[in-house]
């Protein structure tokens, strides 16, 4: 640890005895639970990576802490051996999950790790996360898979529960061994390209009904792909752009729902952008299938008019029009859409540094989600917040059986605390975001995962 840092763990210490001798902090603070903070991976994570030595304690004073779907105000105490850390009227939310993360390890460590990728998710108030198979070795069997496992066992700082492929290098063309893998993963996907074959995703899909385990599509129906690379829309025809179909989406979800309809698979759509999607999945719902789906915070909150000539505004499926924005949040709030996930996909600077035609697909999300949600749909009066935390926390869970008990797993955000979104504060590898520079409100001041602290805010300013 840098001798700047311990003069900080030292003034927060100190600050926090202060307190205790004046009275504050004594006797006031309710105990949380008896539960053993630690640091995670061998050290506890702060702002820039900063490090403190050894466990502290965690004291909120006034906090609202988020209980069987409400709020209670109370004084909330995480105690350890060493010294302690104070915060002020924060929310204390359960921890929340994502199931769709790309940690590109391994194969791409050049993009992300599983380290740098999971310590993100913390950053970001997240306590575990699903990855995404499209990773070198592809895992498809239980050796690819364990080459996987191996490094989150070694690396992680929140749960990582890892994906399987749907087809052997995801190519399409042969099944991965399911079965095999089927007891150490979450689901199984193909993300980043969709089954073409009808009768590969109607075998996939009775494998996964055996196994009682869900398939989770990237929906891309590759016919209907014209090499575009942002939405076929109003700004892709004002800048000379070739556009992707919002039927090279909503055609292959069709197609899933009919076999899902005839093979009875739990089914799980990733990335929903447009109106015909969510209006596909809401009668299939009525219908009675097994069926949940997600979007993004950025097709939530953002147009395709909103876009610049940048890479960071492109992501695949991309960024669509206001009235699919509007079905969007209009599915979120009559439960079309169970959950919304970040699909983080960070890539290399140069990778992203070719404009919207040349760079790769994929944007970071989880050190950004919740205060971009906060800021357009809570403070807006679009959603309630208990309803924001049911869908980055509840509904995520149940859909995908995440085991989060409290209180080894939460978050507290400061949500009087405005910043403005600095891609060179994440921990992720990745900096390609499309509200870079924008203001929001929110921010994250601790996470505990698994019963350690995973991020803990070198501010305790609040």
């Amino acid at each position: 640890m840098r001798a700047h840092d311990k003069i900080i763990c030292r003034m927060v210490f100190k600050l926090v005895q202060r307190d205790r001798q004046d009275g504050e902090m004594c006797g006031a603070v309710r105990p949380f639970a008896p539960i053993s903070i630690l640091p995670a991976a061998g050290s506890i994570f702060y702002a820039q990576e900063k490090e403190c030595e050894t466990p502290v304690s965690i004291l909120v004073k006034d906090a609202l802490v988020y209980e069987d779907g409400r709020f209670v105000s109370r004084d909330l105490s995480i105690p350890a051996q060493g010294g302690a850390v104070a915060f002020h009227s924060l929310h204390v939310f359960p921890g929340f999950a994502d199931v769709h993360v790309h940690l590109r390890e391994p194969g791409f460590s050049y993009k992300e790790t599983i380290a740098s990728g999971t310590r993100a998710a913390a950053h970001g108030g997240y306590c575990a996360v699903c990855a995404m198979p499209n990773l070198n070795p592809v895992p498809d069997g239980l050796e690819s898979l364990e080459a996987q496992r191996s490094v989150i066992a070694r690396d992680a700082c929140v749960q990582v529960l890892p994906y399987g492929a749907i087809t052997v290098g995801e190519k399409g063309e042969a099944l991965s061994d399911m079965a095999a893998m089927a007891p150490y993963v979450c689901a199984f996907s193909d993300d980043g390209r969709g089954v073409q074959s009808d009768d590969m995703m109607r075998a996939a899909m009775r494998e996964a009904k055996r196994l009682g385990k869900l398939i989770c599509a990237h929906c891309e129906d590759n016919s209907l792909l014209s090499g575009g690379c942002i939405h076929d829309g109003e700004y892709a025809r004002l800048h000379g752009h070739r556009g992707i179909s919002s039927e090279s989406e909503w055609r292959q979800v069709a197609r899933d729902l009919a076999l899902v309809r005839e093979t009875g698979c739990g089914y799980h759509v990733c990335h929903v952008s447009t109106k015909e999607s969510v209006a596909l999945i809401r009668q299939a719902k009525r219908d009675g299938l097994d069926v949940t789906c997600e979007t993004g915070p950025h097709y939530l909150t953002l147009t395709d008019m909103d876009l610049q000539e940048d890479g960071r505004f492109k992501m695949n499926p991309p960024i669509r029009s206001a009235a699919d924005r509007d079905a969007l949040i209009e599915g979120l709030l009559d439960g079309t859409i169970d959950m919304i996930a970040t699909d983080h996909a960070p890539h290399s600077a140069e990778e992203k540094s070719r404009g919207l035609e040349g760079s790769l697909m994929g944007v970071v999300g989880l050190e950004t989600a919740f205060s971009v949600l906060y800021t357009h749909l809570v403070q807006k009066g679009v959603l309630r917040l208990e309803k924001l935390i049911e869908l980055l926390r509840g509904n995520p869970c149940r859909r995908f059986g995440i085991d989060l008990p409290a209180p080894e797993n939460l978050t507290a955000f400061d949500l009087s605390e405005s910043y403005e979104i600095q891609p060179g504060d994440f921990l992720s590898m990745g900096r390609a975001t499309p509200f870079a520079g924008e203001r929001v409100t929110g921010k994250c001041k601790f996470t505990i995962a698994g019963g350690k602290i995973a991020w803990l805010s070198s501010s305790t300013e609040n």
